[in-house]
């Protein structure tokens, strides 16, 4: 018999059972994946510990979650500075001097202000209304049109004008020289990859991978207490007031018998032609080089694509408009009825959460607990 079963081995998941074992509660942790570490695994390829489900830098403003984590790794000094390549064109994510230079040749930041501004006045735009109004303001026409609107729609397959202003509002704009696409004190990369860190968090906790919940389901809950489930909320009620809505992504992924392909981490493509939002880089998460330091001679790229999620597919990213918010809403409310169980995490909460977020609310739902 366990105090707790916990329903997936990613952050939430493993910082719970962490925190429960430490107080001596025995836990069970089951993933129906046959690994660890739900989307932040990393797997070693050619020396490469390659991002499968996407690249993850950890960033956080928050001392709590940035001690805590440090505990099961050591972090590397990983700066995020992505490009953006527009049709062979090359510009500096987060938007910043370099970008405003390379558009429209402005050398100071009085320049860069005032041609943004003579383009919003333009377009006459006074309460934003939809991403696409959102970027106008924050980044004048030039910009939207090159490096955020044909982007977008492959990212999120509907028109800027469909999609809230909200989602525009993560990307950083700076009338500065500064590349580091995170507002975060902290930031790097778990050395030896993030499956080696959940791997020491779920240290001591009995853990059973490719074990599918539902299909254990009467049998799992018979022998916890509690259950802890950080699946879709939507699944676990079969889906019986409809579908929630998410973004998928894929990856095509490639090695190389070269030890360097674009020089840089990841670049986005914001081009409609091509069908890729991103290339990644692997290797250049940890400079290129192994554990040891050694330069390595190959590299392993990833080219991710985009999608409307459907049965099959892993569910990434919450589309959280109206529509989709109502429908929560009504799951959560059959959630609060749930005898002995706890929904939490990025996909039981169905909104998008940052890794320091996941783990700081799963330090949280411990306390009460």
């Amino acid at each position: 018999m366990y105090d707790y079963l916990i329903v997936g081995a990613g952050l939430y998941g493993a910082t719970v059972a962490r925190e429960l074992t430490d107080v001596g509660k025995k836990i069970l942790v089951i993933d129906k994946r046959n690994h660890i570490a739900g989307n932040v695994y990393t797997e070693k390829v050619e020396g490469i510990n390659v991002h499968i489900y996407g690249p993850h830098i950890f960033h956080t403003n928050d001392k709590t979650v940035w001690s805590y984590v440090q505990r099961f790794a050591e972090f590397n000094r990983f700066t995020n500075s992505p490009l953006a390549n527009y049709k062979g064109e090359l510009y500096s994510l987060p938007f910043n001097m370099y970008t405003f230079n390379k558009m429209w040749g402005a050398v100071t930041p009085e320049e860069a202000s005032t041609k943004i501004e003579e383009q919003r006045k333009a377009v006459g735009i006074v309460k934003p209304k939809n991403l696409e109004e959102q970027a106008i303001t924050l980044v004048g026409t030039d910009i939207y049109e090159k490096l955020i609107k044909e982007y977008t729609q492959k990212q999120w397959g509907r028109p800027c004008d469909q999609l809230p202003t909200y989602i525009i509002k993560r990307l950083p704009v700076r009338l500065t020289f500064d590349n580091n696409y995170f507002n975060a004190l902290y930031q790097g990369i778990p050395v030896g990859g993030y499956t080696k860190m959940v791997n020491n968090m779920l240290s001591g906790v009995d853990v059973r991978t490719g074990v599918d919940f539902f299909e254990h389901k009467d049998e799992l809950m018979k022998n916890a207490k509690t259950v802890i489930y950080t699946g879709s909320i939507d699944a676990y009620f079969n889906y019986s007031l409809g579908n929630l809505e998410y973004r998928s992504v894929c990856f095509e992924n490639e090695t190389l018998n070269k030890p360097n392909f674009q020089g840089n981490a990841v670049v986005n493509y914001t081009d409609a032609e091509t069908p890729w939002t991103r290339i990644i880089e692997h290797k250049w998460f940890e400079f290129g080089k192994d554990e040891e330091g050694k330069n390595l001679p190959k590299t392993v790229i990833s080219r991710e694509y985009s999608s409307e999620w459907k049965p099959g597919l892993e569910p990434y990213y919450p589309v959280n408009d109206d529509k989709n918010g109502k429908l929560y809403e009504a799951y959560k409310e059959l959630a609060a009825k749930e005898l002995n169980v706890i929904f939490g995490g990025r996909l039981g909460e169905y909104k998008y959460y940052d890794m320091d977020q996941v783990i700081a609310m799963a330090l949280e739902k411990v306390k009460t607990l």
